[in-house]
């Protein structure tokens, strides 16, 4: 799996309605996220700077999403809340991954349980 990060901006006053959104994603588009190849996606926030973790197939995985029709209609609604790009996509920061480190509590945390 590929880890990605990006940090995004969000427009003055945007964050609850921004949130509210995103506690109520569209399913359809949940599954385009998979049908791109992406895993998983995680938001964390320090108002007005998102950071966003994700993880993913492979390097294409963030293009096929942002060109697909269902992530248009999204981009739209975002559209209020977000910094966007000329060209409809979210104005992104791309962050470049320089340490990662992984334990046994991980595999602990996520599997059975002893007994």
């Amino acid at each position: 799996m590929i880890r990605r990060a990006f940090t995004m901006r969000l427009k003055p006053g945007a964050l609850t309605e921004y949130k509210r959104h995103h506690d109520h994603i569209w399913p359809e588009l949940v599954a385009e996220v998979e049908r791109s190849g992406i895993a998983t996606i995680t938001t964390f926030e320090s108002d007005p700077l998102l950071f966003l973790f994700s993880e993913i197939t492979d390097e294409a995985a963030w293009d096929r999403l942002w060109n697909t029709e269902i992530h248009r209609k999204w981009a739209q609604v975002m559209e209020p809340y977000m910094q966007f790009r000329a060209d409809g996509i979210v104005d992104f920061g791309e962050l470049r991954e320089i340490f990662h480190v992984e334990t046994p509590a991980g595999q602990r945390a996520g599997g059975a349980q002893a007994g």
